[in-house]
Order: C-alpha cells, then structure tokens, then sequence
C-alpha cells in the first residue's frame, strides 16, 4: 500500500507485528508531523481504527473509510448482508468460530494464516457443521481477483490464498426464530424417556433460566440434563451463545440429540460423559443450571465455583432439604452467597364440570453468585 503512494519525503512504518512501535512514534510526533496510517478497505471493521482509538484517544483520530472486504465480497456473490454474522480467524483459538457458526445461517469469516479457510472447513466439518455451501472471496479488487463457490468438503481440495473472505450459508437453519416460542414451552412439547420423567416442569424452568441471568451471547453449562428442555430453552434466550448440555445416560442423551433435531438449535454441544470429569474442556461458562448431579453435587460445585466467569450465576433444581444444606455449604465454602427460593406449583385440573388445584411437587431453586468481597477474585479461564 505505500508502493501506491509517491511521497519522497515521507517516514514509512510498515505495519506488522509491531503496534507498540507504532503507536509510539505517533506519540511521537503528534503536533509535529501530518501522520497517515493506510488500512485496507474499512479500518474500523476487524482492523486498525479500534485499537488506534484505544491507544491515542478517539480525539486524536480520524477515521476515512472505503468498502469493506466484507460488503465487497458480498457484493461479489449477490447475496444480501443486513443479516450475516461476521467474525475474523486473524488470530486466536478456531473453536470461537465454530461455535459462531452453529448458531449463524449466514456467516462471513475473514481467514488469517493461523486459521486458513482449509483449516476452518476441516475443522467445522469436525464439530458436526453440516455440509453447507461456501463461497471464497480471495484477492478482492485486484487482477488476480476469485470468487469459488464450492462446499465444506470441497474447501480442501482447492489451493487457496491465506487471506481470504469466506462466506458460508446454511440452509438447514433458520434465519430467524421469530414464531418460536422462547420460554416456558410446556413438557407435552418435548421429547421424553416417559411422561414427567427426567423434566424440569415448565413454570420452575422459566423462573430458573430467569435466576441464570442470561444474555443473547451467554455460554451455558446444564449439567444433568435429562431431556434436554433447559438446554432448549436456554439456547433459544442466547441465540448468539452457546448451551453445552451434559448428560451421562445413553438414552438421555439420544432423547436430547431428539429435541436438539426437533427445535433446530445449533447452538447446542452435547456431551455425552459425566460430571465433574466432563466439565474441564468446556469453554468457561457465563451461568451453569444444574438438574441432576448423579450424587456428586459437592464436586460438581467446586468445579463449577472454579470456572465460573466472574459474575457468572449457577442454579441448581433440588428437592431435598439435605441436598439444600450441602449444596449452600458448598457455594459458601467457595466464596460464593447462596439464595434459597422454595417453589409451590399448584395446576388447576376439571373435576366433573368443577375446578380443583392439583399441587406439583415443590422444588428449592438455589442460586449462587460470588459475594461482593470476592467479586474481584481472579477466575480461572
């Protein structure tokens, strides 16, 4: 880019891995000199302008932009943005991307040298990604310019440019979710092992997810998750996070995969292993819901309370006034404070032309969140 430019009397930096030397001869010469710095297409789309401003103040800059390789590309292959996902793979771990892309029906990926479009398509198709159309946008604006539309599996066998956008449209999920419903979808909705069993009741789930306190771009842990209807739930609220689902028992674990087809949620991970063993290579939760602990609550707590995101929430569904006083000693134990809400569900249900109540069984909701004083303590990532 500064080949573009004919300034005999001018300092050129070239930008690289050097963004402290950058920003220090800035510094520099703020006042002093006229200082330009070249970015490609939009610098404030996963480029330099975001990390300029953080470094020398917004009133230090201004921003000029020029189309972006994201509006060109798509452009390029006719196809619509106002509801395309966008990430980069510039850097960083490849498994942010695929968890982006389960929960995307369009989604553009600007690829880097760590994570080249082989190495994402190899590795999508890994995680159970379904096969989707792609298209590889390389070299845009240029003479040695290609547009290839080809599959996931098709990616490898092609040799491609590190640098490249790649655009990825999955038919198979819905663009959006507007006509389902997101909370409270009553038992009869899902899939179960039989009637009643192995499901959170849908008035206790709706005050549950309500304690998690989620957010679009929550990441989720249900340990325990018999049918599946709190991960559903929970993964309809964060539409743009990610619910692992953790469930030891084959059959359970057959019957959620059931609901998972049944509701189109990609953005759920279903882990077929038990708890605590099966939590350390999960991404770190922002709310853990725990339904089932299969007799190790005390361990499944300690490492919940470990991993946990600093102002993460857990809930856990418990029916005993035993397990209440051991898992509120636990929460405490680790730092945690612990709040006690005792649920009593009564259905109304015809009785000869007449109505009577018919109670559920109660159910302790307790919720834990790291008490003010710890609130700064140091998570484990």
């Amino acid at each position: 880019m500064l080949n573009l430019f004919n300034l005999p009397h001018a300092e050129p930096i070239v930008i690289k891995n050097n963004l402290p030397r950058v920003v220090s001869s800035i510094k520099a010469n703020l006042g002093l000199k006229r200082i330009v710095v070249l970015a490609s297409g939009d610098p404030g789309f996963f480029s330099i302008a975001r990390y300029l401003g953080e470094k020398l103040g917004r009133e230090a800059i201004e921003i000029t932009p020029a189309v972006s390789s994201m509006q060109y590309a798509f452009a390029r292959i006719k196809e619509s943005w106002d509801d395309a996902a966008f990430t980069s793979a510039h850097s960083g771990p490849i498994d942010k991307i695929i968890e982006k892309v389960r929960s995307s029906h369009k989604i553009a990926i600007l690829t880097g040298h760590e994570n080249t479009p082989r190495q994402i398509a190899g590795a999508l198709l890994a995680a159970g990604i379904d096969d989707c159309r792609v298209h590889i946008c390389q070299d845009l604006g240029t003479a040695e310019e290609r547009i290839i539309s080809t599959n996931l599996s098709g990616v490898s066998r092609l040799k491609l440019s590190a640098l490249c956008v790649m655009i990825l449209l999955r038919d198979n999920v819905p663009a959006a979710q507007s006509a389902q419903q997101l909370l409270g979808i009553e038992e009869a909705g899902f899939h179960q092992r039989k009637k009643g069993s192995l499901i959170t009741k849908h008035e206790i789930r709706a005050i549950s997810l309500a304690k998690m306190g989620l957010t679009e771009s929550s990441v989720i842990w249900d340990i325990g998750a018999g049918s599946g209807s709190v991960s559903i739930e929970a993964s309809l609220l964060a539409g743009k996070g990610l619910v692992c689902a953790i469930e030891k028992n084959s059959a359970d674990a057959a019957i959620i995969r059931r609901n998972i087809e049944r509701f189109k949620r990609p953005n759920i991970k279903l882990i077929q292993a038990e708890a605590p063993a099966a939590l350390d290579e999960l991404p770190q939760p922002t709310a853990v819901f725990i339904g089932g602990s299969g007799g190790k609550l005390e361990p499944i707590l300690d490492s919940v309370c470990g991993r946990l995101s600093r102002d993460g929430r857990v809930v856990c569904n418990l029916a005993t006034m035993e397990n209440v006083n051991l898992a509120a000693g636990r929460l405490k134990a680790n730092g945690f404070t612990a709040e006690i809400t005792l649920v009593n569900v009564a259905r109304s249900r015809d009785i000869a032309g007449l109505t009577r109540l018919e109670p559920l069984n109660p159910v302790f909701i307790l919720t834990g969140s790291r008490s003010a004083v710890n609130s700064g303590r140091k998570t484990q990532k």
